[in-house]
C-alpha cells in the first residue's frame, strides 16, 4: 500500500536533494564534499522517490537512464585529463581558466571540477542501477 504522505514528501524532497547535491559537488574542491558525496546525495533523492512511488516512476522522473549517466560520467572524467596531455604535462595535471563575472569578481574553473563532474554522474548512475535492480527483485 502506498502512503500519500510519503509520496508527497518524496515529490517535495527530490528537487531539494538535487540542489543540495549540486552545492556539495561545487564546494568540494576547497571543503569536504565533491563528486562522490554529491552523486550519493542525488541518488538518494531518486531512491526515496522510487520507494514512495515505484522504480518505473523514478526512472520516468529521471528522464535519462542510469546507464547514460554512467557513460557520460566516465566520458567527462576521461576528457578532463586531455588538456594536461595536450599541453605536454603529466596525466591528471590540473588546468584552470578564469572567467570575469560582471558583479562578483572571478570564477575559476578547472579540470579537477570537470573530473568531479564525471565522478558525480558515475556515482549517481551506478547507485541508481544497483538500488533499482534490488527494488525490482
Amino acid at each position: 500500500m502506498k502512503s500519500y504522505i510519503i509520496q508527497l514528501a518524496a515529490s517535495r524532497i527530490l528537487p531539494v536533494t538535487i540542489v543540495l547535491s549540486l552545492l556539495v559537488f561545487y564546494r568540494g574542491h576547497n571543503d569536504p564534499g565533491g563528486g562522490f558525496i554529491g552523486g550519493l546525495m542525488a541518488a538518494s533523492g531518486f531512491i526515496f522517490y522510487a520507494m514512495a512511488f515505484s522504480t518505473k516512476q523514478a526512472q520516468k522522473k529521471l528522464k535519462v537512464s542510469p546507464l547514460s549517466l554512467i557513460a557520460a560520467g566516465l566520458s567527462i572524467a576521461t576528457l578532463s585529463t586531455l588538456p594536461a596531455l595536450f599541453a605536454g604535462n603529466p596525466f591528471f595535471t590540473g588546468k584552470w581558466i578564469s572567467i570575469n563575472l560582471v558583479f562578483s569578481g572571478t570564477l575559476k574553473l578547472g579540470t579537477p571540477l570537470l573530473f568531479d563532474l564525471g565522478v558525480y554522474l558515475t556515482v549517481w548512475g551506478i547507485l541508481l542501477i544497483i538500488i533499482f535492480n534490488i527494488m525490482d527483485e
